[in-house]
């Protein structure tokens, strides 16, 4: 079994944001990839070493960055370049990577 088989959704990535030298942040161009999305509540461990509750949890067969956003849904015209004006777009607090067994594929779990 393929783990793509199994990401029916689609989900927009934005990588990290740089501060673009106004106060404000430029985000990465918006990526629509596939992934499978689940609305719960999850404790684990940030980058920080900080206990936290997710809000979501998000699986994909890619990895992301810490600091970037997902958003359930496609928004990769030119005008959501900038994810936090995006409802439902929520930033990404913990990645943790899976192999399979023969370490032909690997499972992506995000929180966020």
């Amino acid at each position: 079994m393929r783990i793509q088989d199994k990401l029916n959704q689609t989900i927009t990535y934005w990588s990290p944001g740089v501060p673009d030298g106004f106060g404000g942040t430029t985000y990465g161009t918006p990526e629509a990839i596939q992934g499978r999305w689940e609305g719960q509540n999850e404790l684990f461990i940030d980058a920080e070493g900080n206990e936290v509750r997710s809000q979501s949890i998000v699986y994909l067969d890619q990895s992301v960055q810490i600091n970037g956003y997902l958003a359930l849904g496609e928004y990769t015209d030119s005008t959501d370049t900038d994810p936090t004006t995006i409802s439902g777009a929520k930033e990404i607090r913990s990645v943790k990577s899976t192999p399979s067994v023969d370490a032909s594929q690997t499972l992506y779990k995000v929180w966020l």
